[in-house]
């Protein structure tokens, strides 16, 4: 951390535990409340917040200096002040943390479960004790009340008429005028925290690799900073320009599929068509030089595991620029048509105040004023080392959101050309020696920062983890967006998000 961060200085009154490379301060209750009061005033952005079986922990950043830093509470009556009312992102992580672990966050006003169903065979199924639960229906929930004249329901999922995730919406509506949208999610929970547990540090990767498909570099490469900074490993320089050339191909690929859904739920499926063969060259690119259409499992702790021969450089050198005009041409299609931007242009707009509050990341964050990008404000290699810009626009539409997806294509092929010619020589990894530690690492995803947090055991396995994906952040803010639109235009407000189901439902 810097001297100079009020954070910092903040996170130094409390215990300062050994984790890396930031270390984490153990609060008491009294210094915990002054948290929540601090975070009042501060300009501190809540970056996760995870819990142990009697502790609960909150990950914070000042944006201004790129201070991240870990606040801790011990709970051993499992109970903890709330954080909410202050920084609403922690609601349902807090939720998640006493379906997991017990815990009750003391002024908490909404007590549903989150990610329990009701279906688990034990309650808090992460802490030693853990008891056979009251069954329940999964379809017993309390939405929240609506009240008004001439308003009705729609509920939609959690199965829905495409292949996606499952998740339910409930709407409750005048005529098709939305009036409030409630979101049920953790249908796709894996249980991934706990089988992490007990894990040596490359099968957990595999599992950190797999919290959400479409992330899983990203993902990937969280877990194996954090993993690293745990050990205070070393990573070949020739690793961490492979993982960013990884990442921004991923990056790439998302975005090409994104916004031809997008023109597509708006009707405009030749922009779809068009995209898809763009993005079908770039998985197909990324099998041939990497070996996996996702490049799953190629990011790892110590490195990467797979290298990049000069075939390979030379297939993707080609994609860059056989995409870059391409891309161009279809994209000049989406500007010349005003029956497209008719329903793209001040639909499901997200106010920078709200985007801010949350802590949303990724283009959710960037279309609403927030331009956080963990690649440029904390600075890990090799982008410390490489030029690109951070794209930020203001209205928090459907295409505000679109069209940082336009420019971050454009930034991210640049990235890759720059890696490609300066791509250094030398080994692809590095060994790592099981033993204890405590480590965090937050990087950029396609969908905004990302974090990890893992404890390892004396023998190098992994005692604890935690991923948060950017998604805990963004679905909330996309119940906002829908509010006072008609009903017509959700699926087009959602694809513009495009939040995961499983990186969410853990």
């Amino acid at each position: 951390m810097s001297n100079g961060s009020d954070l910092a200085n903040f996170l130094a009154r409390g215990e300062r535990m050994a984790q890396r490379p930031v270390p984490r301060a153990r609060f008491d209750r009294t210094q915990w409340l002054d948290l929540a009061t601090h975070l009042a005033i501060a300009d501190w952005v809540l970056v996760g917040l995870w819990a142990e079986p009697a502790e609960i922990h909150a990950a914070l950043i000042e944006e201004s200096t790129g201070s991240l830093g870990v606040a801790s509470l011990a709970c051993p009556d499992g109970r903890f002040p709330s954080l909410t009312s202050v920084r609403p992102g922690a609601l349902r992580l807090e939720r998640a943390a006493r379906d997991l672990f017990g815990l009750v966050a003391e002024g908490l006003e909404d007590r549903r479960p989150w990610l329990d169903h009701g279906q688990w065979p034990r309650l808090h199924p992460l802490t030693a004790g853990a008891a056979p639960p009251s069954p329940r229906a999964a379809t017993q929930y309390d939405f929240l009340p609506v009240e008004g004249e001439g308003l009705h329901q729609i509920p939609v999922g959690p199965v829905h008429a495409g292949i996606i995730e499952p998740g339910h919406f409930r709407f409750h509506c005048n005529g098709e005028a939305v009036v409030r949208l409630e979101q049920r999610l953790g249908y796709a929970h894996k249980g991934t925290e706990g089988l992490m547990a007990g894990k040596p540090v490359a099968a957990a990767a595999k599992l950190a690799a797999r919290v959400s498909g479409d992330s899983t570099v990203a993902a990937s490469l969280a877990f194996a900073r954090a993993v690293e900074a745990a050990l205070g490993s070393e990573v070949p320089v020739r690793a961490h320009w492979l993982r960013a050339l990884m990442a921004e191909i991923e990056r790439v690929t998302n975005h090409l599929g994104d916004i031809g859904a997008i023109c597509n739920d708006a009707a405009f499926a030749f922009l779809q068509a068009q995209l898809t063969v763009l993005r079908e060259e770039t998985l197909a690119a990324s099998d041939k030089a990497f070996g996996h259409r996702l490049i799953m499992d190629r990011v790892v702790p110590g490195g990467v595991a797979q290298d990049l021969d000069a075939a390979g450089a030379a297939l993707l050198g080609d994609l860059v620029r056989g995409l870059r005009p391409r891309f161009a041409e279809v994209m000049a299609i989406y500007d010349r048509k005003p029956s497209l931007l008719d329903r793209t242009v001040s639909t499901g707009i997200v106010k920078p105040e709200l985007a801010r509050r949350f802590g949303a990341g990724g283009f959710v964050g960037r279309a609403s004023g927030r331009g956080f990008d963990a690649r440029r404000d904390l600075a890990y290699p090799p982008y410390d080392s490489l030029d690109f810009t951070v794209p930020v626009l203001s209205d928090g539409d459907v295409h505000s959101r679109l069209m940082i997806r336009v420019e971050e294509v454009s930034a991210s092929l640049g990235l890759i050309g720059q890696i490609l010619a300066r791509l250094p020589p030398g080994p692809m990894a590095a060994p790592v020696t099981p033993r204890g530690g405590e480590g965090i690492a937050l990087v950029e995803g396609f969908r905004g920062d990302l974090l990890a947090w893992v404890a390892l055991a004396a023998d190098g396995t992994v005692r604890r983890a935690h991923l948060r994906d950017p998604s805990w952040f963004q679905w909330p803010l996309l119940e906002a967006a829908i509010e006072g639109n008609i009903v017509a235009d959700f699926p087009l407000c959602n694809k513009s998000f495009n939040c995961s189901y499983s990186g969410q439902d853990l």
